[in-house]
């Protein structure tokens, strides 16, 4: 008579001469965390066609307005245009979407819960791949900064302008302020300046440097208007990314 070995699952029993598994499929059962989430959430696809967009958050809500699917991507996990790899027509459809958050939903959270929204209605899949790309550094510059903190808050920056851009931002922090150098430039940016807390600021700048018609400069490059407006350069440098590659996304969303 051969000798059989009998593998019991954890809390097993010998009843009888049997096996009595109280637990079956117990490596499966074991719950899973819970992803945050919001309240509710619509979304309606915009087909405006204008050029403008904008997203506003406070406490218990946030609203975008006339969003490209690549902007929510990039947004849903923190990142710079440059580091999504997407289909092109993530950048042509675009959507409002007005979602409300649970009770004492914490800062961190926030982009999780646009990601499960993207996961859950868009069917979004990623992947990371990490390579070191050409980029820059935020620095303080010579003549020191120039700002004074303020209480921190909900973070909003407005730009406005074509050729020229005017930037108005409300507790931004420097990771900002780099997130934003970022896409403009089409660079990775990342903060050094070692400078912690949020502040407000405006400043003008332009592609190209532009001219009135007395022959005197009107608005400096992006890279002059931060170190005069704000005492920040940008130095050249060899910079670690992290990109996101888009496996698969619905051009459309389920149904609200």
């Amino acid at each position: 008579m051969g000798f059989r070995q009998r593998i019991m699952a954890p809390g097993s029993k010998i009843l009888g001469g049997m096996t009595a598994v109280l637990f079956v499929g117990w490596a499966l059962a074991q719950p899973q965390a819970e992803r945050p989430g919001y309240e509710v959430a619509s979304i309606k696809p915009n087909n405006s066609s204008s050029g403008s967009s904008r997203s506003n958050g406070s406490k218990g809500q946030i609203v975008f307005n006339n969003v490209s699917l690549k902007r929510l991507i990039e947004r849903a996990y923190s990142v710079k245009p440059f580091q999504v790899v997407a289909p092109d027509w993530t950048e042509s459809v675009h959507f409002d979407i007005a979602a409300k958050y649970p009770p004492d939903t914490k800062d961190k959270d926030r982009p999780l819960m646009l990601r499960a929204l993207l996961e859950d209605r868009f069917k979004l899949a990623v992947h990371r791949e990490s390579k070191e790309v050409q980029g820059y550094e935020l620095l303080v510059a010579k003549k020191g900064f120039k700002l004074k903190p303020v209480e921190p808050g909900v973070a909003n920056t407005n730009s406005r302008g074509a050729y020229a851009q005017t930037l108005t931002a409300t507790k931004v922090s420097m990771d900002g302020l780099a997130d934003y150098v970022a896409r403009n430039l089409d660079k990775a940016v990342v903060d050094k300046t070692g400078i912690t807390g949020v502040y407000d600021f405006e400043f003008r700048w332009s592609k190209e440097v532009q001219t009135s018609n007395d022959g005197e400069a009107d608005a400096p490059t992006l890279f002059a208007a931060l170190e005069e407006s704000l005492g920040l350069r940008l130095q050249a440098h060899k910079v670690p990314l992290t990109m996101f590659i888009v496996d698969h996304v619905e051009r459309m969303p389920d149904e609200n």
